[in-house]
C-alpha cells in the first residue's frame, strides 16, 4: 500500500484504471498528423468522452463547471491516462488549460456559462491570438487595433504562431484599445469568433512538416464588446493570468509524459548496445533525477493553484517553465544519441519530438523572459535599464 494516498484517492484510482481499461479499446484509430479536421473530431469525440464519465475539467472549479477534485486527484488522473497512452487534450489545449481556466477565473457569469461548458464537454475548440510578426518576445509591443464603434470592437491586424487556428471556433485575442495609453496599459483580452468576417487564416508548416500552427490576419473584424474579459484596457493583467496557467500548470501532463519516455529510452539503450556508453548512462541517470524533480515542481505548482483565490497559479511557473524547456531539448537530445543513425529518419517518433523540443525555449515566454520573471518577481532583484 503507498501511504501517501488516502483510502478515497486509491479508490479514485482503481476506478479509473477501470474505465481506462473499457474506453481505449473503444477509441476509433487515431487519425493522420496532417488531419486536422479528423484530429479535432478525434480530440474532442476523446473529450466528450471524459465529460460523460465525470473526468473532464478535474482542475477546474466547481462553479466553472469542473468537478472539484483534489489536487491530488488531477494528478493521479495525468499519471493514470497517461501510463495507458491515452489522448491528451489535443487540438483544445487552449481552451482546456488556458483561455478556459482564464474565463473562469475573469469572466462575468454570463461569459463563464457560454463559453466554459462547450469546452468541458468537447464542443468548441479554443485558438491563442497573443504573439505577432513584429513584437518577437515583447509581447506588450503588440499592434493589432481595436476601434470601438457602438457595441462592438473593430479590429485590424495580425497575429502568428496561432495554435491550430484553422479548426478552431474561438481566439482568445490580444488588442491594442488605447494606442496612446502606456505599452502595458492599453491592451484588451477579447474572445473572438474565428467565423467572424474579415478573418483568415493561413497554416504555417514548422521543421517537423507539419502545420498545427498559422497566422491569422484581421481585416476589420467586429468582435462585441461583450466579448472582452475583464475592464478595458485591464488585458495586461488578464493576461499574467493566462500566461499563468499556460506556464504553471498547463505542462503538467507533458512531464508524466517525458518520464515515460525516459524508461523508454533506457529500456532502447539495453536493447542497442548503447547502454554500454558510460557517459550516456550518467546523462540518463541526471535526466531521471531531474524529471522527477520537475513533477514534485508540478505537485506544489498544481497544489498551490488549486488553493490560490480563482485556483491561478503564481509566479513559480515560470521556474517550472525555464526547467522543464530545457530538461526537454536535453531529454530529446539524448534520445538522438541512442537512436543514432535513425535519429535522421522523419518516420521516427522521437526525431520529430526532438524537433518539436527545440520550440520549448521560445513557445509560451522565451527562457530569457521566464529568468526575467524569476529575477524580478521572485528573487528581488532589480529590473535592467
Amino acid at each position: 500500500m503507498d501511504l501517501t494516498y488516502t483510502e478515497e484517492e486509491q479508490d479514485f484510482r482503481a476506478r479509473l484504471r477501470a474505465w481506462l481499461a473499457k474506453a481505449l479499446p473503444e477509441l476509433p484509430a487515431r487519425p493522420s498528423p496532417d488531419d486536422w479536421p479528423g484530429r479535432r473530431a478525434y480530440d474532442l469525440g476523446w473529450q466528450r468522452r471524459l465529460y460523460e464519465a465525470g473526468y473532464a475539467g478535474l482542475h477546474w472549479p466547481v462553479d466553472a463547471g469542473g468537478r472539484g477534485a483534489t489536487p491530488t486527484q488531477h494528478l493521479i488522473f495525468l499519471e493514470e491516462t497517461e501510463r495507458v497512452g491515452a489522448p491528451y487534450v489535443g487540438a483544445n489545449f487552449v481552451g482546456l488549460l488556458h483561455a478556459g481556466p482564464t474565463v473562469a477565473a475573469e469572466g462575468t457569469a454570463e461569459q463563464r456559462a457560454r463559453w466554459l461548458p462547450p469546452v468541458l464537454r468537447g464542443d468548441e475548440v479554443w485558438c491563442q491570438g497573443f504573439s505577432e510578426p513584429d513584437a518577437g518576445s515583447d509581447l506588450a509591443s503588440l499592434r493589432t487595433r481595436a476601434v470601438r464603434d457602438g457595441d462592438d470592437y473593430v479590429i485590424s491586424g495580425s497575429k502568428i504562431w496561432t495554435s491550430h487556428a484553422e479548426v478552431a471556433d474561438w481566439c482568445e485575442l490580444l488588442v491594442r484599445t488605447d494606442p496612446g495609453a502606456p505599452r502595458h496599459r492599453g491592451i484588451s483580452w477579447l474572445a473572438m469568433p474565428m467565423d467572424a468576417p474579415g478573418v483568415s487564416v493561413r497554416p504555417l508548416r514548422t521543421l517537423a512538416g507539419s502545420a498545427e500552427f498559422a497566422q491569422v490576419f484581421l481585416d476589420e473584424v467586429r468582435v462585441p464588446v461583450a466579448n472582452r474579459v475583464g475592464a478595458e484596457n485591464d488585458g495586461w493583467r488578464v493576461t499574467m493570468v493566462t500566461l499563468s496557467f499556460e506556464r504553471g500548470t498547463a505542462f503538467v501532463g507533458e512531464v508524466v509524459a517525458c518520464r515515460r519516455t525516459l524508461g523508454e529510452l533506457a529500456r532502447t539503450a539495453r536493447a542497442n548496445g548503447r547502454w554500454d556508453d558510460p557517459v550516456l548512462r550518467r546523462r540518463l541517470g541526471r535526466l531521471y533525477g531531474e524529471f522527477g524533480a520537475l513533477w514534485r515542481l508540478t505537485q506544489w505548482n498544481v497544489s498551490e493553484a488549486e488553493r490560490s483565490a480563482g485556483g491561478v497559479p503564481g509566479v513559480g511557473g515560470s521556474v517550472f517553465k525555464l526547467a522543464y524547456s530545457h530538461a526537454r531539448q536535453e531529454l530529446y537530445d539524448t534520445a538522438a544519441e541512442v537512436l543514432g543513425a535513425q535519429s535522421l529518419s522523419l518516420e521516427e517518433e522521437w526525431t520529430l519530438d526532438r524537433l518539436s523540443s527545440l520550440s520549448y525555449t521560445i513557445a509560451a515566454g522565451t527562457s530569457q523572459i521566464q529568468r526575467n520573471i524569476v529575477a524580478e518577481r521572485i528573487l528581488g532583484l532589480p529590473k535592467g535599464r
